[in-house]
């Protein structure tokens, strides 16, 4: 080794030991100026080090720190309305143009008292409901008695309607079958019953109206069977939720074929679309409680005949579970940006993967609201509000196209959404590349994701029957969120499996404006004495 070379190893070997004494030491005033020159020079690049460093972490707490105060207490919209002229595509009724909301409130009541109301209305409302007629006579020694003696005549009646509520009632089906049995000596000792209806489950008072009930209740309006129980209790009728919950699993017998239909059904279909979401199931094989998972398949959002809603249980968020599902499946698949879902269109020749820009956009949503709406002049000036903005350019070119064939989307995509996309993806490489004025946090999170998720978002721009995002999977999963809240837990796996059956039935149902409790007591009445 050549003497520079020799002095410069020996002086990293002094300044590592310096650098390590300055960690463990405090400096006294007189020590610090009698000190060497180069050890004071190492000092202060040990400090500049760690104050950045400091500031770095500091800035990501308080940034973490708003965003967390902003989940808890804030609105749950990733609204951007500090765009001028532009209306957000995610929540149109919060972005009433720099009008006082107070105001808007007031404008929007006056002006629905302004209009008149649609001829017809009511006897639309009303035209599903079986009509009791209740005629109030006027006897003819009143009509005398007011008039005088055959002084007045008829005239047009006066009608009107009202609709009576009645809370739920019980009516017992007392089935009494004939028997008879022979009496000469071929037929001696033999019998013969009169036909009787199938039972829905062997030995149990359950019918298909009453199980319609407990489905509607649990599945639809997110009711608890506790809560059911105590309901019916009100109502007279004594009905523990265990046997409502036997009842529950016995009726995924008669699903299963349906859901397995559903499901060939949903796999012909060019563009599908996916989402999960964790719940706790109690008994599930585990030793210890393990978070599971509840998987939505549905048809492409731009599908709008005969939609089809799948619910999956599966004990975990492995990819094997989606791969097993969409075996043999040729065509498109629309997720958020979950490895997973990568690794499936890895696995099946002939998938495509695509993703979401409303995630694409969530970290940058996250950065605005650490920076305050106080804050105007800063948040106009961010990168991540400036990526909201670009993001927002893409959606309101694509949301014009939504009332479009497939094949003139795509056209148009290529001619007026594409150019954005372009410039989108462009910015976005440029600021990473010049990352020394980038701010850290959710900003850098969003434009990494974006950079790593570019051939994903991209998709959309080749079929005309990609939807922009996933929104529409979040929709179809949201009504188990919401029911997991009220109910926290299954108790087992066998429970998981028959929610996931009939959850897809009432989400299928409601997706093609059937009447979910009608078209389960319709399926129970089919079904009847099938297993």
């Amino acid at each position: 080794m050549h003497f520079f070379g020799k002095v410069a190893l020996s002086f990293h070997i002094r300044y590592n030991k310096i650098m390590a004494d300055i960690g463990k030491k405090k400096y006294t005033a007189e020590e610090l100026s009698t000190m060497d020159p180069a050890v004071m020079a190492g000092i202060i690049l040990s400090l500049q080090d760690q104050i950045e460093a400091l500031n770095t972490n500091f800035e990501n707490l308080i940034e973490q720190i708003r965003i967390a105060n902003q989940n808890r207490f804030g609105r749950r919209t990733e609204k951007l309305d500090v765009i001028d002229g532009q209306l957000s595509l995610f929540d149109e009724a919060e972005n009433l143009a720099d009008r006082d909301a107070a105001e808007a409130c007031v404008e929007e009541v006056v002006q629905a008292y302004k209009r008149k109301k649609k001829k017809g209305k009511r006897e639309e409302d009303l035209s599903g409901f079986p009509e009791e007629p209740h005629e109030h006579k006027v006897s003819e020694e009143d009509l005398d008695a007011f008039f005088g003696k055959g002084n007045w005549k008829a005239m047009p009646s006066d009608e009107y309607k009202r609709l009576r509520y009645e809370p739920a009632s019980w009516t017992v089906e007392k089935h009494t079958v004939e028997v008879y049995v022979g009496t000469d000596g071929i037929h001696q000792d033999e019998f013969m019953r009169g036909d009787r209806p199938k039972d829905l489950i062997r030995n149990s008072i359950v019918t298909p109206s009453l199980g319609a009930a407990i489905l509607n209740g649990k599945y639809v309006n997110a009711i608890p069977l506790y809560r059911i129980e105590q309901e019916f209790d009100r109502n007279g009728l004594t009905l523990s939720r265990q046997t409502m919950a036997n009842w529950v699993i016995g009726f995924d017998n008669y699903f299963e074929p349906l859901w397995q239909r559903m499901k060939y059904h949903l796999k012909l279909l060019h563009v599908t679309q996916a989402d999960e979401t964790p719940v706790l199931v109690l008994n599930n094989g585990e030793p210890e409680r393990s978070k599971c998972y509840m998987w939505v398949y549905r048809s492409g959002e731009y599908y709008t005949e005969r939609q089809v809603i799948l619910y999956e249980y599966q004990p975990s968020r492995d990819h094997r579970y989606p791969s097993e599902f969409l075996k043999d499946y040729k065509g498109i698949l629309v997720t958020d940006g979950l490895q997973q879902y990568h690794l499936v269109e890895k696995e099946i020749a002939g998938l495509i993967n695509a993703n979401c820009w409303a995630h694409a956009r969530r970290d940058f949503a996250d950065a605005c609201k650490a920076i305050g709406k106080k804050n105007q002049s800063a948040l106009r000036l961010s990168v991540a509000h400036k990526a909201l903005e670009l993001i927002a350019a893409i959606y309101h070119e694509d949301e014009k196209l939504k009332a479009k064939t497939a094949e003139e989307r795509l056209a148009q995509r290529r001619i007026k959404v594409a150019p954005h996309v372009e410039s989108f993806f462009a910015w976005a490489k440029e600021r990473l590349n010049d990352g020394s004025s980038l701010p850290k946090g959710k900003t850098v999170e969003g434009l990494n994701y974006c950079i790593n998720q570019e051939k994903y978002l991209r998709v959309f721009l080749t079929d005309g029957n990609v939807p922009i995002d996933n929104s529409a999977s979040e929709r179809a999963i949201r009504p188990f969120c919401i029911g997991k809240k009220n109910w926290i837990l299954i108790n087992s796996e066998k429970g998981a499996r028959a929610s996931a059956r009939a959850y897809s039935i009432a989400e299928t149902a409601k997706a093609n404006n059937l009447k979910p409790y009608k078209y389960f007591e319709y399926l129970l009445t089919e079904y009847s004495g099938t297993i």
